[in-house]
């Protein structure tokens, strides 16, 4: 994957958030804030450059580059953060005035036909066959029409922090769909399974707010 387009203006987009964390949430000085996020941007330009290219269809791609972003800062960091920490960490760097406003506009989508339609596609396609750092899902609308769940039997993120020495950190990133969903005011996001926990598939389901 090219460091241009989507992953440059991720890190335009979050850059200032990912350091002011460092400080805000793990109590590290701002010295030391701008000394890892110094060293984060390399790291995070090389873990892109050895992605793959995405497909053009394939709604994931922002998922795994705010991984490979996450993942730069883990690394470049002069303490391990356990999970706990690192959850509290990357919610605070993605909750921005601009992606708590996605998410309300997002979520006056959910479960629209669009919505709908584009989970089906997303489900037919299948891009996790082609591209180990992508997902496979499928698709199940609630039979009582109260939401749907979207069952991922593989995962990107899955993928790429256990090729980076990370995967016991995967939770601090799943924890984040429960945040985007409230943000969003349409669903209670539920789940039962994750993958990264040695379950079967990840559940992610999405009830309609009474």
């Amino acid at each position: 994957m090219r460091y241009a387009g989507m992953p440059m203006a991720m890190w335009a987009l979050f850059e200032r958030s990912f350091t002011q964390g460092l400080s805000n949430v793990l109590n590290y000085d701002t010295q030391t804030a701008s000394a890892i996020a110094k060293k984060a941007k390399p790291r995070y330009r090389q873990i892109i450059g050895d992605l793959p290219t995405f497909e053009r269809e394939d709604r994931f791609k922002a998922n795994i580059i705010s991984c490979a972003m996450l993942c730069a800062f883990v690394l470049c960091m002069p303490r391990r953060p356990t999970v706990d920490e690192l959850t509290s960490y990357y919610e605070s760097c993605m909750t921005t005035p601009a992606m708590r406003w996605f998410c309300r506009k997002a979520g006056k989508n959910k479960f629209s036909d669009n919505d709908m339609r584009s989970q089906r596609d997303t489900a037919a396609l299948r891009a996790g066959d082609r591209n180990p750092y992508s997902w496979n899902m499928e698709f199940r609308p609630y039979a009582d029409g109260s939401g749907y769940e979207a069952c991922f039997t593989t995962c990107g993120i899955c993928a790429l922090m256990r090729e980076l020495g990370l995967f016991d950190l995967v939770p601090a990133m799943c924890h984040l769909d429960y945040t985007m969903s409230e943000l969003g005011g349409a669903s209670v996001f539920v789940r039962e399974h994750t993958l990264a926990s040695g379950g079967p598939y990840c559940d992610c389901g999405y009830r309609k707010l009474l």
